[in-house]
């Protein structure tokens, strides 16, 4: 059984084809469904546990959405559901999709040249070598800008020095990624907090602030709104039914490797399931995923000490944790793996009932042509069976029904999931037209 799972979760993200099964909260007021954990086998001792541990590690607040629903909230030393905190680095992801909205909106293109937005000067760097820099490297950290200046934050023309050309090394730099903020503006007309707003908190309900901290454009907001961006990242770009980043194929380049320097990371995300990664003010590259425990299509927006929203499709899981952290890094990887080592561990005991008829489940013929049947252990008295087309979209649901008419299908790759007790067991299957 978990083969299956891990060929069909390797091979496609399931995100797209179930989104319409997201749970979202109003956008105005506290109001938030929730799910009970016991009802997901997870033991109450195994919560303590993970809670124990993160009040150990100067957690303020945790919340685990599953399919959008609150499972676990726990706010820790006396920060509350009201309460601001700082996102430090993962408001860099934020940027991004805002960065993508602007495109999508015809205001700027990423590929042009920064000086486009900033003006000619906006580094000290020769013009020519300045003219190589797109925006395309600041969401990329490839901008060739020096990150061993004195003061790797600051964002004036003579802390923005040479020391490659655009394109030829990654490298994690605070300053060209902040001066994002400034090609919004320039790009919007508008100030930076009005476009986030009017863009997305507005969309979504996250609510918060920009706030300058020397240098540094910071995002403050309460953990939830932290979760709502999750839950549109889940949605791909959607807010329910409403279109908030819609231009898909910008957000499959945002959450993808999007250069060959270092593998785990995107426009601004942090990308697990990748053979090697780059950790800020290191050039080498370290073997296997980020975070080896977190599920391997897991994308993630970091920050330093702690500032975490995870989103992991083929779980339905976004994860949030703010706080502090003892270790201090920029980007604390290995608190993120403790994390979901916890998170893994919470199920009391597998049920093993439903796992067996999972392993009894039958599909044939595939590839289909007029029907597709299900053959499905004699204890199963009710189920569910949806089919779902390569582009996420659902055709046709049947309750309790051993025979699926695919007739009226185009040749092609299409998508099955049952429902049994509510536990889903999902896979592919080919519809063929004989000539």
């Amino acid at each position: 059984m978990k083969k299956i799972y891990a060929c069909l979760f390797s091979c496609f993200s399931f995100t797209s084809l179930f989104s319409q099964t997201l749970y979202f909260p109003p956008i105005t007021g506290d109001s938030w469904e929730t799910i009970d954990p016991q009802s997901l086998n997870w033991c109450d001792e195994k919560i303590n546990h993970l809670y124990d541990f993160l009040e150990e590690k100067n957690t303020k607040a945790f919340l685990l959405l599953k399919d959008g629903k609150i499972v676990l909230e726990q706010y820790f030393n006396g920060h509350g559901q009201d309460s601001l905190w700082y996102w430090a680095s993962a408001g860099k992801s934020v940027t991004a999709a805002l960065v993508g909205i602007a495109q999508e909106e015809g205001q700027l293109d990423i590929y042009d040249r920064t000086s486009d937005y900033l003006g000619t000067g906006w580094t000290s760097v020769s013009p020519e070598n300045e003219d190589l820099i797109k925006v395309w490297n600041q969401l990329t950290m490839t901008t060739g800008l020096n990150d061993g200046v004195a003061e790797p934050d600051c964002t004036t023309p003579d802390c923005l020095q040479f020391k490659i050309e655009a394109d030829d090394r990654w490298a994690y730099h605070n300053a060209p990624y902040t001066l994002l903020s400034k090609v919004i503006e320039s790009a919007s007309g508008q100030n930076f907090n009005t476009f986030y707003f009017s863009r997305l908190s507005s969309k979504t309900g996250m609510g918060g602030l920009w706030v300058y901290l020397g240098y540094n454009h910071v995002l403050f907001s309460k953990a939830r709104g932290m979760a709502r961006f999750g839950l549109l990242m889940q949605n791909n770009g959607y807010w329910e039914n409403t279109p908030v980043l819609s231009d898909q194929a910008y957000l499959n380049d945002m959450i993808n490797t999007s250069q060959d320097l270092n593998k785990s990371y995107g426009y601004l995300w942090w990308l697990n399931g990748k053979e090697s990664y780059k950790l800020p003010g290191f050039q080498i590259d370290i073997p296997g995923p980020l975070c080896p425990d977190a599920p391997a299509d897991m994308y993630a927006a970091m920050g330093k000490n702690g500032q975490f929203l995870n989103i992991a499709p083929s779980r339905g899981l976004v994860l949030v944790r703010m706080g502090e952290s003892p270790d201090g890094l920029l980007v604390p990887n290995l608190l993120n793996n403790e994390i979901w080592q916890y998170v893994n561990d919470l199920e009391c005991e597998p049920n093993a009932v439903v796992e067996d008829v999972f392993e009894e489940v039958k599909v044939f013929p595939n590839p289909a042509g007029q029907y597709l049947f299900f053959d499905l252990p004699a204890s199963t008295h009710e189920f569910e069976i949806e089919i779902w087309s390569a582009l996420g979209i659902k055709i046709l649901t049947n309750q309790n029904s051993y025979k699926i008419d695919v007739s009226n299908l185009k040749a092609g790759i299409y998508f099955f999931r049952i429902k049994i007790n509510d536990r889903y067991f999902s896979n592919s299957f080919t519809v063929e037209k004989k000539g």
